[in-house]
């Protein structure tokens, strides 16, 4: 008899222990939504670049002369599509700064000893908002180039701060702390001819 107990003790313990085993393989393969987001593989958004990323070198650089390059051909267009004595001036403004500003990004690329291969054409993102601007209908064209300028300044404003405060290249970092509050000056100009065209100011004087 006893030995009786003592085999159904040790297939009752057995079952137990199975039982607990198939439990945790369960509770392991139901991943919390905790652990997704901390499991690159598990979240594939963990694969988008982050607002860190612009801190690096390239990443930086990059974005900075895609931005000049997109500010020159902006000002052009605005220069040959605007009959706004205002968009003139300041797009003529634009085109000499952002190419003072990709020349410096060049000199701060040069003196930081990182091997960048800055871009010469404008990214995809940035090529079709020329486009846009360029599809235009005149009469709403100043006021579209305004509405550029403010999101492409405030853009790069981020872009040279972020980078001043937490960028991992100290020549690049030097010239991003110097560049910034240039920006900030352009961004509020931005903000003023946008302003004007929204309050139907710089209207009323370019029909003068």
């Amino acid at each position: 008899m006893t030995r009786h107990f003592l085999v159904v003790g040790v297939a009752v313990a057995a079952l137990s222990l199975a039982a607990c085993g198939q439990k945790s393989v369960e509770t392991k393969g139901a991943a919390t939504p905790a652990e997704q987001a901390a499991t690159p593989d598990a979240n594939p958004a963990a694969t988008v670049p982050t607002l860190a990323d612009e801190t690096k070198a390239d990443v930086f650089a990059t974005k900075l002369a895609d931005g000049n390059m997109f500010e020159i051909e902006a000002a052009k267009l605005a220069a040959s599509r605007s009959t706004n004595p205002s968009v003139k001036k300041f797009a003529m403004m634009m085109e000499t700064a952002h190419k003072k500003s990709s020349d410096g990004l060049k000199s701060a690329v040069s003196a930081s000893g990182a091997t960048i291969n800055l871009p010469t054409m404008l990214s995809k993102d940035m090529q079709d908002e020329l486009d846009d601007l360029s599809k235009a209908d005149p009469k709403d064209f100043d006021k579209e180039y305004a509405d550029a300028m403010v999101d492409a300044h405030q853009s790069a404003l981020n872009l040279l701060q972020r980078y001043a405060q937490d960028g991992d290249t100290p020549a690049l970092k030097t010239f991003a702390a110097e560049t910034a509050p240039t920006v900030q000056e352009h961004l509020n100009m931005a903000e003023g001819l946008k302003k004007g065209f929204d309050t139907g100011e710089d209207v009323a004087k370019a029909r003068q």
